[in-house]
């Protein structure tokens, strides 16, 4: 198990570019599968969890060309269904929670998909319900062996049809919205997640032929298609790099730019910061942010306490949630955090009360965070991460606190983003990995 030696209280300095979207890529890696053409995905993330994806496609038949360290051609021409039912598999694909993605493209060209239980972050309950219940509207049959933990969808024959999702799921959305594609006749979905992830998805399957209508809404409307072709498509700037890069200019108090941020598709995520009292420059695809502000958290009209809270797009992404609760740390002013869709997220904070933080964890979904306004700082601490996000969090209280911090379980920080040591290293930041 690796781990940073963080050396933090330091002032960086300088531009970054945001990797791409990891999210979005684990989509678009699984749709090269509904196409026997050559698909070519550019601006792909090096990070663990798209990694793993590719090299498990590369397992399935699919063939893999790196035409350059963020380019890869996919050719899905020739694919073993029988590698699916191998123990390999299983392991492989048990450890990625993104890769049951799959099952979406399979069973619309094979008529079948196999899937173990899978795996991902342990942030709380992830239910797969919707997924499933995306499949059997289009026809097919799901059967769940809870012994093996092993799902299983076949069909003879898919046709469209009108659903109405119970949860904005994202990737269940994408998983319907693949399997729809080439499902002959109409398929509207309603509630469907609208996230710029599976917006980009569905601009993809469109230039690959694809008949989709809606994309941006929650009310999506599918005509299936025989076949797809092949195209090229670049990934979006990673949103959630992008607001843990504002994060931590600000608790560091440091001057940096983030370049090539296409801020046109950040959502409400500027928003959010100006309400926690932070000042941002952006123009055009650029965000400024200034060095050494003080920053005071807005409250509501009636003076009440400000809330920040996850939603489905367009609210705010989840994903952002433990970089909002360490920025509160050191503003002037008071927070809650309400972590709506996953009860196991907010029990980082611990780690953030030893290193002096103010914050009372109301329960599983609410911590309330009582700025410190930059009069005392964070304390150097030893910590692990527990998933991708608090990992990030953690390594963002760690560069704000004097003295040498410790973060082990760091695999975690590789799963969502690019060699972060190595770039932050080049604004100033001292972090060794070990």
């Amino acid at each position: 198990m690796s781990s940073f030696e963080v050396h933090g209280g330091l002032q960086l300095k300088g531009d970054i570019t945001p990797q791409g979207a990891k999210n979005e890529a684990l989509q678009v890696i699984c749709a090269v599968l509904l196409s026997s053409e050559e698909i070519i995905l550019d601006n792909l993330p090096d990070i663990l969890d798209v990694n793993n994806l590719i090299d498990l496609l590369k397992d399935l038949g699919v063939k893999v060309n790196r035409l350059s360290p963020e380019k890869c051609s996919f050719k899905a021409e020739v694919i073993n269904l029988d590698y699916l039912k191998t123990k390999e598999f299983r392991k492989r694909a048990a450890s990625l929670r993104g890769s049951i993605m799959i099952m979406g493209p399979l069973l619309a060209r094979f008529g079948k998909a196999y899937f173990p239980k899978p795996g991902g972050d342990k942030i709380g309950r992830r239910r797969m319900d919707t997924h499933f219940f995306g499949f059997e509207k289009l026809g097919a049959k799901f059967n769940f062996d809870s012994d093996d933990i092993f799902y299983t969808v076949y069909a003879d024959k898919l046709e469209g049809s009108y659903m109405l999702l119970d949860e904005a799921s994202v990737t269940g959305t994408a998983n319907i919205i693949m399997a729809a594609v080439l499902t002959p006749g109409k398929t509207v979905i309603y509630n469907a997640a609208c996230e710029p992830y599976v917006q980009q998805l569905c601009r993809m399957l469109n230039s690959m032929g694809a008949k989709i209508e809606g994309v941006g809404s929650n009310l999506l409307s599918i005509e299936g298609v025989s076949t797809l072709s092949g195209c090229t498509h670049r990934i979006l700037p990673d949103m959630i790099e992008i607001g843990s890069f504002i994060g931590l200019a600000v608790m560091t108090g440091s001057e940096i730019t983030i370049k090539n941020a296409a801020t046109e598709h950040l959502g409400i995520i500027p928003l959010a910061f100006r309400r926690m009292g932070i000042n941002m420059h952006i123009s055009k695809d650029e965000i400024y942010i200034p060095p050494k502000q003080k920053y005071s958290i807005e409250t509501f009209i009636d003076g009440s306490i400000m809330t920040i809270s996850d939603a489905p797009w367009p609210g705010l992404t989840p994903d952002l949630l433990s970089i909002f609760l360490v920025v509160a740390t050191q503003a002037n002013g008071s927070v809650l955090i309400h972590q709506k869709m996953f009860e196991s997220r907010l029990f980082f904070v611990d780690k953030l009360i030893d290193m002096g933080a103010r914050i009372i964890l109301c329960d599983p979904h609410r911590a309330t965070v009582i700025g410190l306004n930059q009069e005392t700082p964070l304390r150097a601490s030893i910590m692990t991460s527990p998933d991708i996000r608090a990992g990030v969090a953690l390594l963002i209280a760690a560069l704000s606190a004097k003295g040498k911090s410790v973060i082990h379980n760091i695999e975690q920080i590789d799963r969502g983003y690019e060699r972060i040591d190595e770039r932050l290293n080049r604004l100033g930041a001292k972090i060794k990995r070990i």
